[in-house]
């Protein structure tokens, strides 16, 4: 597994975040690049900001019981998989800026590097490893970068 902490290996996923374009479509599923740059960057708005309620005691079991290592493993996610709720794009995002902060979080993300994630708590996983940090922001962006070709 590539690691998004490494500066060069953040920056090539950067360069394939910038082939593209609003016209880019997808191998598989239903999402637009636009909803599928927003639903990336929720990944992030759940380590960086509130805009999301952690989940509740019970739920937070349920994830790490049985979500958990199929997100955090190395595992490739499957097509057209299931989501949560929270990660359902409703509107329809302006393609420009989900790029643009996509690519911020990646950078934000490298420049704190590893020992920033290394045992720190996720919002719906509990205590994480940076190894297990660095699968789930990696896989996610790989995936759906594959869906869409670049």
């Amino acid at each position: 597994m590539k690691n998004i902490f490494n500066e060069a290996e953040a920056e090539a996923v950067i360069g394939r975040i910038e082939k593209l374009t609003v016209t880019s479509l997808p191998k598989w599923g239903s999402m637009s690049v636009s909803k599928m740059l927003a639903h990336c960057c929720i990944t992030y708005e759940m380590v960086y900001t509130g805009k999301y309620p952690r989940p509740n005691r019970l739920t937070r079991w349920i994830l790490r019981k049985f979500i958990k290592n199929s997100v955090v493993s190395e595992k490739a996610y499957p097509k057209n998989g299931k989501t949560t709720a929270q990660f359902i794009i409703k509107n329809d995002p302006v393609f420009d800026i989900e790029k643009a902060r996509l690519i911020a979080f990646i950078k934000q993300t490298q420049a704190l590097g590893t020992a920033a994630f290394e045992g720190r708590d996720s919002h719906s996983f509990g205590r994480l490893t940076a190894k297990e940090w660095n699968v789930l922001f990696y896989k996610h962006l790989a995936h759906h970068l594959t869906q869409f070709g670049v």
